[in-house]
């Protein structure tokens, strides 16, 4: 398999990670996952600001070009032999030795990876998902926003209760702030609908900004949909017309089965994907194939 290294593409296993880089030694670093379609990134430029954004917060040295990373992609799918891809681009801290920082760090790596998109049934955005509550605690954000860093161990605490759960195949796992209100799945945001809103966890529960989060929100308002971001508890889910969740990977994937703590399930809707779903579904997919 090739990987991307500092723009160049190398064997994976010649991409090495050196012990005092600090992504290694203090999770310091940030990473974007998105997909292509027709072989160009979706929402690239909108990937690269975040990604900017968090490398300013973390004090790294690292100004993404996006005309050159749409061509090192290039040549990183054509290596692995992909017409299309999911992709995660990662930049860390770098080689600052042992020891907290003296100050910003120069001398940041950055890795494309790319593998083959998973096959999602088309049946699944028919049918939908369970979505289970969990036991696990959306953490609180270091700084004040929440980064899409390396410092990932509460999604994989998550994942790991999701998983000996017993959930249905493809399940997510919602995780709730510590007073209790709706965050975000494991790797998705949330949006759920009552009496025609589209609503969504606001950024104060901790959330990440997530980029397709982003996008569905002006698909909705822009096809007249009154949008509404705020604080919302478990019941709310429960009465909801729609639920839906959204990631860079998968769209929006409905969600008919609700799934509480306790191992009870309660059905959302009709138990298939609702109008609103399915609209700004199609708006999403209408918006890829035009490319970015």
């Amino acid at each position: 398999m090739k990987v991307g290294y500092n723009g160049s593409v190398i064997e994976a296993e010649k991409a090495v990670v050196g012990v005092f880089d600090h992504g290694f030694l203090y999770g310091l670093g940030l990473f974007e996952t998105f997909r292509t379609y027709g072989g160009q990134p979706h929402l690239l430029d909108r990937h690269l600001r975040r990604l900017l954004d968090g490398c300013r917060a973390l004090q790294i040295n690292y100004r993404p070009d996006e005309s050159m990373i749409r061509e090192w992609l290039v040549q990183v799918m054509a290596a692995n032999g992909l017409a299309d891809a999911y992709v995660r681009m990662t930049v860390s801290a770098g080689d600052e030795g042992l020891g907290l920082p003296t100050g910003a760090y120069e001398k940041p790596n950055a890795w494309l990876l790319v593998k083959q998109l998973p096959a999602t049934p088309p049946s699944v955005y028919e049918q939908g998902r369970e979505l289970r509550l969990l036991h696990t605690v959306r953490n609180t954000p270091e700084g004040d926003i929440r980064l899409k860093s390396l410092h990932y161990m509460n999604n994989i605490i998550a994942k790991q209760e999701l998983l000996s759960a017993g959930a249905s195949a493809g399940a997510e796992g919602l995780l709730l702030t510590k007073e209790g209100y709706l965050s975000e799945g494991i790797v998705s945001n949330l949006f759920f609908v009552r009496d025609s809103r589209v609503c969504t966890p606001s950024l104060e529960a901790g959330i990440l900004p997530g980029i397709t989060r982003e996008r569905v929100m002006e698909l909705a308002a822009a096809a007249g949909f009154p949008v509404e971001e705020g604080l919302y508890r478990w019941n709310d889910l429960i009465e909801a017309d729609e639920v839906w969740i959204t990631s860079s990977i998968q769209e929006l994937i409905p969600i008919t089965t609700l799934t509480d703590s306790d191992g009870q399930q309660h059905r959302v809707g009709s138990g298939q994907a609702g109008p609103i779903h399915r609209q700004l579904l199609a708006g999403y997919r209408q918006d890829c194939s035009k490319g970015d």
